[in-house]
């Protein structure tokens, strides 16, 4: 990877904060976005001290001016636009549907998913302007197709990702972009140890090939691997 530029929204833990270390490792400069400015600040300045190049921008995708003014930002920054992780995403609240409120609905999708949208929208328009093409990775969940007690507004908003995802995809493959979505099994995260950590690992751990649980590095390893431009990583259910 020749200094390509990468964006990672939800950069501050987890899967993000791996996937933004992993491309500086590899050579990119990388622009880590989130709501907490003092966290991402921290891997901002982690990945300078380890000698690569990066940029710390606050941003709350729900909200389409500040996700205009992130890639207006790293754009200006870096020079353009190659690569952007669509990773920013909320749990919300697992309990029955009718035990749930119509805010934390508005939530969870305001984030996991118009978040995206908000954020595919400006990628694109940027990688267009430039012309080169571009790859776009968002995180999805293996509970777009499966299911959890409880999770019936998160499994909407990823269910719905997926679907989103294969029509922007045939929109604009054409135009050297390439867009795919990420599903991951269970990984530890501060997600994951909200939802009880290892105290719920172990069914899932028994179904999985490697068994064990997954790590943010497995993700974010795999998905910074050097590549062309416009050839995104295969994504994997």
């Amino acid at each position: 990877m020749s200094k390509q530029v990468v964006l990672i929204t939800g950069a501050l833990t987890g899967i993000g904060r791996a996937t933004a270390i992993a491309f500086a490792a590899a050579g990119a400069n990388v622009v880590v976005a989130g709501r907490r400015s003092a966290e991402i600040e921290t891997v901002a300045h982690a990945i300078e001290a380890s000698g690569g190049r990066a940029q710390a921008i606050r941003c709350d995708v729900s909200r389409s001016h500040e996700v205009e003014r992130l890639i207006e930002s790293t754009v200006s920054r870096f020079g353009g636009l190659d690569c952007a992780f669509n990773n920013a995403g909320v749990e919300g609240v697992f309990a029955p549907i009718t035990e749930l409120t119509e805010a934390e609905f508005d939530q969870v999708i305001a984030i996991n998913l118009k978040g995206v949208w908000l954020s595919m929208k400006s990628e694109i328009n940027a990688m267009l302007s430039q012309g080169r093409g571009g790859v776009i990775v968002n995180t999805s969940s293996w509970l777009a197709k499966g299911a959890s007690p409880g999770s019936s507004v998160y499994s909407a908003s990823k269910g719905a990702l997926d679907a989103m995802i294969r029509a922007v995809a045939l929109e604009i493959g054409d135009r050297n972009i390439r867009v795919n979505n990420v599903n991951p099994g269970i990984i530890d995260t501060p997600m994951a140890q909200r939802f009880g950590g290892e105290s719920v690992f172990p069914p899932f751990v028994a179904h999985t090939a490697l068994k064990r649980v997954g790590k943010p590095e497995d993700v974010g390893e795999h998905g910074s691997k050097p590549r062309g431009r416009g050839r995104p990583p295969k994504s994997r259910r």
